[in-house]
């Protein structure tokens, strides 16, 4: 079979080709060499620094443990009135920062004061009822030492007409004295034993009105704590119209406003609260050379210009996942291991006032471990 003019005229390319001689690989290396000197020489020279640079990189970063699962942490909780009523004043602003004892908003009083002035008046007739007791009962035992008294008369005269009785009845089987003088003798003992016995009484009864008079100044004794305690609670009830802050810190999501009514247990606000924290999650694998009081240099995402210093204060006993509302159970279903985050806790060393810092934000904290 005979060629066609296409396939005859690349064979002579072919052997055209072939034929020419071929540059030598070495003389070709040579040649760039000399044609860019500078540009190799400075290649050469960035590969050395890199290789320097990621020997440096690695020996430092084998010394310290990092995560960038970290945020500021802090214990916020809502600020709420235990009583309803118009907010009369809101003494702080967005995001200001509060000292302890400070007031944050005051609640319209006048009600609650009210409250207290009726106690108080309460408590003082409830104390006026106990000296009126007391002066009963002085009273009383007045009249009751009279009783004592007259009984004790009664009984010196009964004694005198027992003894007048016997006299006349001796003389009157003697055949001395009269049958009426032994009578009268006999009826005037008759009589002392009745004044006796109405002395008696009259004593009796004294003591016993003594006795309901105390009864009557302990329940009055009993209405004064009533009303103390009455008292006590319309002053906390007063108290309870100024929001205070408890302790240092900042305000923040603050939606209360003057005239507004509000009911117990409505927030007005979130309260950040000095100090604060960094919460970070490290690896399992990574806290085995963790310990608290070593050193933690941190960024903060949102200024990534301020580096700040910490140490570590502590590690959570057990995954973060072990305390979650549904933790994990790994003894049901099919078992995929996962390495699990540890809550380690920082705390700053120095924080700063110039910026504003909260929970949530995000950091990267290294933490200095060989």
């Amino acid at each position: 079979m005979q060629d066609t003019p296409v396939q005859e005229d690349r064979d002579r390319r072919r052997t055209r080709a072939d034929d020419q001689p071929q540059p030598d690989n070495k003389q070709g290396a040579a040649s760039i060499l000399r044609t860019h000197p500078y540009a190799i020489a400075a290649g050469l020279i960035l590969v050395l620094a890199a290789a320097v640079a990621a020997g440096l990189w690695w020996m430092k970063a084998r010394h310290y443990e990092w995560t960038d699962d970290a945020f500021i942490d802090a214990r916020q909780f809502s600020i709420s009135p235990k009583v309803a009523g118009y907010i009369a004043q809101v003494a702080v602003s967005d995001n200001q920062e509060v000292e302890a004892e400070q007031l944050i908003v005051r609640i319209d009083d006048r009600d609650y004061r009210a409250g207290l002035r009726q106690a108080e008046a309460q408590l003082r007739q409830a104390e006026a009822s106990v000296e009126s007791a007391d002066a009963q009962i002085a009273a009383q035992g007045a009249q009751a030492d009279a009783a004592e008294e007259q009984l004790r008369q009664a009984k010196a005269a009964l004694t005198f007409a027992t003894e007048e009785n016997a006299r006349a009845q001796t003389l009157l089987k003697g055949g001395i004295a009269t049958l009426q003088r032994a009578q009268q003798q006999k009826s005037q003992l008759d009589q002392a034993q009745a004044s006796v016995n109405g002395a008696q009484a009259s004593f009796n009864a004294a003591v016993k009105q003594v006795a309901s008079l105390k009864a009557q100044k302990a329940s009055a004794a009993a209405n004064v704590a009533a009303a103390e305690a009455q008292k006590a609670q319309a002053e906390l009830m007063v108290g309870y119209t100024r929001l205070t802050a408890q302790q240092k810190g900042r305000i923040v999501h603050l939606s209360a406003a003057k005239g507004e009514y509000v009911q117990a247990g409505q927030g007005l606000s979130m309260f950040v609260p000095y100090p604060i924290w960094i919460t970070a999650n490290f690896r399992e694998t990574q806290i085995s050379d963790l310990s608290p009081g070593e050193q933690v240099d941190i960024q903060i995402d949102a200024f990534p210009n301020r580096e700040l210093h910490g140490h570590v204060d502590s590690i959570q006993s057990g995954s973060g996942t072990a305390f979650s509302l549904l933790p994990a159970e790994n003894a049901t279903g099919n078992y995929v291991k996962v390495v699990q985050r540890v809550p380690v806790k920082i705390i700053i060393d120095d924080i700063p006032t110039d910026i504003p810092l909260g929970p949530g934000m995000s950091v990267v904290p290294s933490v200095k471990v060989r």
